[in-house]
C-alpha cells in the first residue's frame, strides 16, 4: 500500500458533502491498515450537513459508523487482530487520564478533535482506507452484513445509557421516538427485561416499530399519549422514561408519563435547535425523581455491542434505509437528512 491515496467523504460546507483524496498514512508498529466496507449516516453527521450543528467545524471529514476488513497489521498489533478479520471502531481516548484509568473512556481529558496536517477535522469514517491504532478496533464476526457491523457505535451508546438508568427486569420503559436509535433503546430494553411501550407521531416510524415485534405503541397523533401510558400501565406511569428525540415536546411529555415516585428520566438525544426543559426542583425533590444524561460509550460499552452484534440479539434490518456508493455521498446525505428517514449507507468500495 506504499504511495497510496485514500478517497474519503468530507462535508465542506452547508448542504455539501465531497469526496477528496489524501496520502494514506504510513502504518505504524500498533497500527492496522483497513479496508473499509460502509458507513452508515448519523444524525450528527446530517445534522451538520443541515447547518444545525454550529459547534462542528469545516471542513469535517466525519463518519463513525463503519466497518471494515484488516488488510494489514504492525508489528506490535495483538495476536487477537489478524489480516482477513473484520472490524468496527471505538472513539479515540488515551488510557492513561483519571477518566481512562476508572473506565470512562468516553470522558477522556485528553481527546481532541484538532484538524489534521492537511487541513481536515474527523476521524475519517467516509473513506475506502483507513490506517487507525489497533486499541480502538473493535472484532466483529465475518459472518455479519457489513451494514449491520456499522451499528457498534450507536448500539454502544444505548448500552452506556442503559448502565445509567441500572435499568431492571419487569420495569415499565417508555421509550418516545421510534427513529433509528429510539427502536435500538427499545430493542435493548426488551432484551434487560423491560416491558416497553414506544411513543411516535410518524405513521412509517409506527410501522417500523411494529415490524420489531413491539405491540404497545402509542400514535401520538391519534392518541394522547399520556393517557395511553397510564391506561397500559394501570395508571403508575413509567419506571423510566427514554427521550430518543431532542424535543421540548418530548420533554414535557416525559416529565408527565413518569411515574409517582422514583422515576427515572433519561436524556438520551440532542436537540437542534435546543430543546426546553420546564420542571419545579421541587417537583424532583417530593417525587424523588432522577433526570440522568448520557452521551457517547466507553470501551467497554464497545465491546458489549460487539458482543449483542455478534449473538444476533438486535435486529438492525428495519432501521435501513438505501445504499448509495461513496462518489454519491452528496445524494446520500440529501437522502439521509428527509424526515423520518432512517439508517442511509455510504458504501466505499466501489
Amino acid at each position: 500500500m506504499k504511495n497510496r491515496m485514500m478517497k474519503f467523504g468530507v462535508l465542506t460546507g452547508v448542504r455539501r458533502a465531497e469526496v477528496h483524496q489524501r496520502p494514506l498514512p504510513a502504518l505504524g508498529d500498533n497500527d492496522i491498515l483497513v479496508k473499509l466496507e460502509t458507513c452508515n449516516i448519523c444524525t450528527t453527521d446530517y445534522g451538520q450537513w443541515l447547518g444545525l450543528r454550529e459547534h462542528q467545524p469545516f471542513p469535517m471529514a466525519g463518519g463513525h459508523e463503519n466497518c471494515g476488513i484488516i488488510i494489514e497489521k504492525g508489528s506490535r498489533v495483538r495476536d487477537e487482530l489478524n489480516c482477513g478479520d473484520r472490524v468496527g471502531f471505538s472513539y479515540y481516548y488515551c488510557g492513561e487520564c483519571d477518566d481512562c484509568r476508572q473506565g470512562n473512556t468516553v470522558d477522556c481529558e485528553n481527546l481532541k478533535m484538532g484538524m489534521s496536517d492537511d487541513g481536515y477535522y474527523g476521524f475519517f469514517g467516509f473513506a475506502d482506507y483507513k490506517v487507525v491504532n489497533a486499541k480502538f478496533a473493535i472484532k466483529i464476526n465475518k459472518d455479519i452484513p457489513p451494514v449491520w457491523a456499522g451499528f457498534l457505535e450507536p448500539l454502544a451508546t444505548v448500552i452506556q445509557g442503559m448502565k445509567r438508568i441500572n435499568m431492571k427486569p419487569m420495569e415499565n420503559v417508555v421509550v418516545i421516538g421510534a427513529g433509528t436509535m429510539g427502536l435500538i433503546n427499545a430493542q435493548v430494553a426488551r432484551i434487560y427485561g423491560g416491558r416497553v411501550i414506544i411513543t411516535e407521531m410518524m405513521a412509517r416510524k409506527i410501522e417500523r416499530a411494529r415490524m420489531l415485534g413491539f405491540k404497545d405503541v402509542v400514535d401520538v397523533s391519534a392518541k394522547d399519549p399520556v393517557k395511553a401510558v397510564m391506561e397500559l400501565t394501570d395508571g403508575k406511569g413509567a419506571d423510566v422514561v427514554i427521550l430518543a428525540v431532542g424535543a421540548t415536546s418530548a420533554n414535557s411529555q416525559a416529565l408527565e408519563v413518569v411515574k409517582r415516585s422514583r422515576g427515572k428520566i433519561l436524556f438520551f438525544a440532542a436537540g437542534y435547535p435546543e430543546p426546553k426543559l420546564t420542571i419545579s426542583s421541587n417537583l424532583i425533590h417530593y417525587k424523588k425523581m432522577e433526570l440522568l444524561g448520557t452521551y457517547g460509550a466507553s470501551i467497554q460499552d464497545f465491546h458489549d455491542s460487539a458482543k449483542f452484534i455478534n449473538g444476533g440479539l438486535v435486529d438492525f434490518g428495519p432501521l435501513l434505509e438505501c445504499s448509495y456508493p461513496l462518489d454519491e455521498i452528496q445524494k446520500a446525505f440529501e437522502t439521509a437528512s428527509i424526515p423520518g428517514k432512517y439508517r442511509v449507507t455510504v458504501s466505499l468500495q466501489g
